[in-house]
């Protein structure tokens, strides 16, 4: 691969007047940025764009006109995908999906990917060139039949690009539809949780305006929007731009300016969740085809946080055979109290990710049939930087003998009283003792080593009662339930630490009987 553009900001625009400066001084003096043309494991001969990306940059999908014949000319758009190999550092030679995904005779372009990968948006094209959203999950190895994406979502015009958000109920997208602020506009459409999407609403100002915007992008932070526009200054054609999400209202756009803006259209702009390397389409001068894909590489240089989330992901299995499992995966918002989203790792591999933008408390739980539950439990403070955590999650099976740590049951500082950051996790189990009715359980409750023996096994008794209490006072038996303080007496973890000790303070849920 060639390297094109090797530059440190700041730079001046060219022909731009004071007013007109594009980055603040912050990002100017704080990122070295450089542009490669992807290469010819990806680009062709042909117009190669739209680059989509999952969210730890593994998966790339993207549209390409090239000859899929014999004759060696421009055919209409098909989907391809290509895997990042870590250890060679490339691209894998990029695989044409197959005709259930790329209809034959329409254009079919991949123009939005959840972050893990397993959701696909597309857009195809009717008889009279009007094009549509269309929707295609991945179920192991295999994208389904995509299903057109019903009203307010599509309409009677042209819908183009479009971006899943992190929670995986919204979708931002571009049409020419009326009632925006011009020509082709960014909207937004939210489903609820029972699957009804709610009316589409234009994103308005500042982000939109008279002329045509494309190319919506909604980072995995969730707060971050990157899309094209030709209604504002631009270096020529269409220019990429970033806006940010804050006290509800989206900033003035940011142009993101030499080297990544050129005098040619710039578009289809999307990023990794660490913020380090993103993807987009140019048709400056240079290229392999008519439109090339091109890499940005971010190297931060000031010490800077990055975006504020944290990216988890690993693979799902059973804990004795250690084959991958087929999962459900709810994202709960534990001081509300409510199920952000549901997401299914695949069944083919186990896999699964998920971005959990900073400032909730996250609970995370993990189903299958026959299998106990799993929880996680993430609190993102506002101030936390990117990380990513990798975490593969083994279940276990509904037998006797086997336990599970609740990692969302919360007390009140040295007492046992539950805080209500614990419902969704009491209300689980709830559930499971209502769906395995002859089930008897012993729910026991652990401390660290701080205070003595016999308050901590005071305290941990309590506590056990109290999760206990909850459940009988839902009509569950006493009859099936015991409650049991282990005090300081079992430990998982060294007492020495602050992490240590968080891991020892515990309550557990164990099957005594089916």
């Amino acid at each position: 691969m060639k390297r094109i553009l090797l530059l440190i900001y700041p730079l001046l625009p060219l022909f731009l007047n004071a007013q007109q400066v594009f980055l603040n001084a912050e990002q100017n003096d704080s990122v070295k940025i450089i542009i490669t043309n992807i290469g010819k494991a990806i680009n062709s001969p042909f117009s190669d764009f739209a680059p989509v990306i999952s969210a730890d940059g593994s998966e790339l999908f993207f549209t390409s006109r090239r000859s899929v014949s014999e004759k060696n000319w421009e055919s209409m758009e098909h989907i391809y995908t290509s895997t990042y190999d870590r250890k060679k550092k490339t691209w894998t030679p990029a695989k044409i999906l197959s005709e259930v995904v790329n209809v034959p005779n329409r254009n079919n372009s991949a123009i939005a990917i959840s972050n893990d990968g397993q959701r696909m948006l597309l857009y195809r094209d009717d008889q009279n060139g009007n094009g549509d959203i269309y929707e295609s999950q991945l179920q192991g190895t295999q994208w389904t039949e995509p299903v057109r994406l019903p009203e307010p979502v599509n309409s009677d015009v042209h819908e183009s690009s479009a971006s899943i958000s992190p929670d995986g109920r919204t979708i931002y997208f571009v049409s020419e539809r009326e009632g925006g602020e011009g020509g082709r506009d960014i909207w937004y459409c939210t489903q609820d949780a029972a699957g009804k999407w709610g009316k589409a609403i234009n994103i308005g100002e500042p982000i939109n305006t008279k002329d045509d915007e494309e190319g919506v992008f909604i980072h995995p932070d969730g707060k971050t929007i990157y899309f094209s526009s030709k209604g504002r200054f631009t270096h020529g054609g269409y220019d990429i731009f970033q806006s940010v999400l804050q006290n509800g209202k989206w900033t003035e756009p940011d142009n993101m300016g030499v080297p990544i803006n050129t005098t040619a259209d710039d578009l289809f702009f999307v990023i990794d969740a660490k913020g380090t390397t993103g993807y987009y389409t140019s048709s400056m001068e240079g290229g392999i085809g008519d439109k090339d894909i091109y890499e940005i590489t971010f190297t931060p240089i000031k010490k800077k946080k990055g975006p504020k989330l944290i990216l988890l992901k690993g693979i799902i299995s059973d804990e004795l055979s250690a084959k991958p499992l087929e999962s459900s995966i709810e994202i709960i918002d534990n001081e509300k109290n409510q199920v952000l989203s549901t997401i299914l790792s695949n069944s083919a591999t186990g896999k699964y990710l998920i971005s959990l933008p900073a400032g909730k408390n996250y609970g995370i739980s993990v189903k299958a049939k026959g299998y106990l539950f799993h929880s996680e439990n993430f609190n993102v403070l506002d101030t936390a930087s990117y990380t990513e955590v990798n975490k593969d999650i083994q279940l276990k099976r509904l037998e006797v003998g086997n336990k599970i740590v609740l990692n969302n049951i919360f007390y009140d500082f040295d007492k046992a009283t539950l805080r209500t950051e614990s419902i969704s996790e009491l209300e689980r189990l709830l559930t499971l003792m209502k769906e395995n009715s002859t089930l008897q359980i012993e729910i026991a409750s652990n401390t660290d080593s701080k205070g003595t023996d016999e308050y901590n096994q005071k305290l941990s008794q309590a506590r056990a009662q109290s999760v206990v209490d909850y459940l009988i006072g839902k009509s569950i038996s006493k009859e099936r339930m015991i409650a049991k303080g282990y005090g300081e007496t079992n430990p998982i973890a060294t007492n020495d630490t602050d992490e240590g000790r968080q891991l020892n303070r515990r309550t557990e849920f164990k099957i005594l009987k089916k």
